[in-house]
């Protein structure tokens, strides 16, 4: 059995064949770089016709290499929290909102929640400006054409290849309407958003699966057999592609931005347990949920100093982080892109404190990724409240794999915590191929975890 997976992130556009054990085969991968439209007002959108159009680049690649062959599954790890408004004809009115776009405000006429605490333990989410709760409204206002209805960008680019698209569990979690333990839309989150429940997108049932379009299934011959599953969450996919998938383990992974997770077992129309005030809480299908924070700042920040700072390259980097002693790094804060919820700060927030004539650039990158640390340990903690234990954490990631030194400093914050290396370049499509197979259950064993590195890094000021 061969398995297609699409990691449809913000940054990338992915496709790999895995075989019938859900490794990767090597070489059968198609890239496509996305370019997000970011701006100092808070700004974070993608278009997307373009969008789309490198998916179906990465399928026509994978095709014209002879890799789709005999496709049988097709899963899907796909952002969370992007919306898109669509007109009459179903077509985009404007750009994608993705995670990072922070312009959305409440209207001035509700004060949001009744209960502010039991919305949050139904939903998992806040009335925060990430959420469709805010971001609907605000999108009405701001549209300058009326507004047919809503969508996801990956439900949007799966409406356009397949018979049928409706939104996962998983995707509607990361809307913030959704009730996390009846799975249907919630009455009170609809009310603010200003919508019915159905004028939101159907809801995928339990076990559906989707088929390519005729035109589609001719130009690909390869998948025209081929089931599509419901798309899973990217955050609640790359938990389940490191082998986190039970309360012993938390994943910290770090890519464009970054996130710390635990994944449970909470069936569909069971009590769900309580949610500590800080966590937010999504679905990873009908029988599991994740719950953690997440953060803009994650590797973002590194390629911002990489392009701005003149930094030495690969090892000499490396190298150079190593020498810092206990003086070396400088104060900062990582808000560029504002906070994630349920914090408050908008993009531009960042800063750099302890500046002198002889601060260098690889002081001020090493504090930039200290303080990509830092921010996970509080949330940590609050994540091992939920099972009374501490945690093992496997870092994951594409800026994990990259640094050797930035892995020790993670190990070093997060001591005495056992914490571990996923070595798996592919976690997001593999995770989602574990979910959609049923096989979450055998994720550990087919991870690739290791220690990290014996170094760490010089004393911390």
């Amino acid at each position: 059995m061969s398995i297609l997976g699409l990691d449809l992130g913000t940054s990338s556009v992915r496709g790999l064949v895995l075989d019938g054990d859900l490794q990767p085969v090597p070489g059968a991968l198609a890239r496509r770089k996305m370019e997000l439209t970011v701006d100092d007002d808070g700004t974070g959108t993608l278009d997307a016709r373009g969008y789309l159009a490198c998916l179906l680049e990465c399928l026509d690649e994978l095709s014209e290499q002879g890799w789709l062959h005999e496709i049988e599954v097709v899963a899907v790890s796909a952002q969370w929290h992007s919306v898109l408004p669509l007109g009459i004809d179903g077509h985009p009115l404007g750009p994608v909102l993705t995670w990072m776009d922070t312009r959305a405000e409440s209207p001035a006429d509700l004060t949001g929640p009744a209960d502010a605490d039991a919305y949050h333990q139904r939903t998992g989410t806040w009335w925060h400006r990430c959420y469709w709760s805010v971001r609907l409204p605000w999108l009405r206002a701001h549209c300058g054409s009326p507004v047919a209805g809503f969508t996801g960008l990956v439900e949007y680019a799966l409406s356009q290849l397949l018979d049928e698209a409706p939104m996962s569990v998983s995707q509607a979690s990361g809307t913030g309407l959704l009730d996390l333990r009846t799975l249907d839309w919630d009455p009170e989150a609809c009310a603010l958003a200003g919508v019915t429940g159905d004028t939101l997108p159907e809801l995928a049932p339990a076990y559906w699966r989707g088929r390519l379009r005729p035109a589609y299934a001719r130009r690909w011959p390869g998948l025209a057999r081929a089931q599509w599953a419901p798309p899973t969450g990217d955050g609640a996919a790359s938990n389940v592609g490191s082998g986190c998938i039970d309360h012993t383990r938390a994943a910290v992974t770090v890519g464009t931005s970054s996130a710390v997770r635990l994944l449970q077992r909470m069936p569909a129309h069971a009590p769900l347990a309580p949610l500590p005030p800080k966590l937010w809480r999504y679905r990873v299908d009908h029988d599991h949920v994740v719950t953690g924070a997440a953060y803009s700042a994650g590797g973002n920040l590194f390629a911002w100093a990489d392009r701005e700072l003149r930094l030495p390259q690969g090892p000499a980097l490396e190298a150079a982080l190593s020498r810092l002693g206990p003086e070396g790094r400088r104060p900062v804060s990582v808000a560029f892109g504002g906070d994630r919820p349920p914090g408050g700060r908008r993009a531009g927030a960042g800063e750099l404190g302890g500046l002198s004539f002889h601060t260098t650039a690889v002081q001020l990158l090493a504090g930039l990724m200290y303080g990509v640390c830092d921010q996970v340990v509080d949330d940590l903690a609050a994540l091992e409240s939920t099972v009374s234990a501490p945690v093992e954490v496997v870092l994951g990631g594409g800026a994990m794999a990259a640094s050797p030194w930035w892995r020790a400093a993670f190990a070093e914050v997060l001591a005495p915590r056992q914490v571990w290396f996923g070595r798996h370049p592919e976690i997001g499509a593999t995770g989602a191929a574990l979910v959609a197979c049923g096989r979450i259950a055998d994720a550990v064993a087919l991870t690739d975890i290791g220690q990290t590195d014996d170094h760490s890094p010089a004393g911390r000021a």
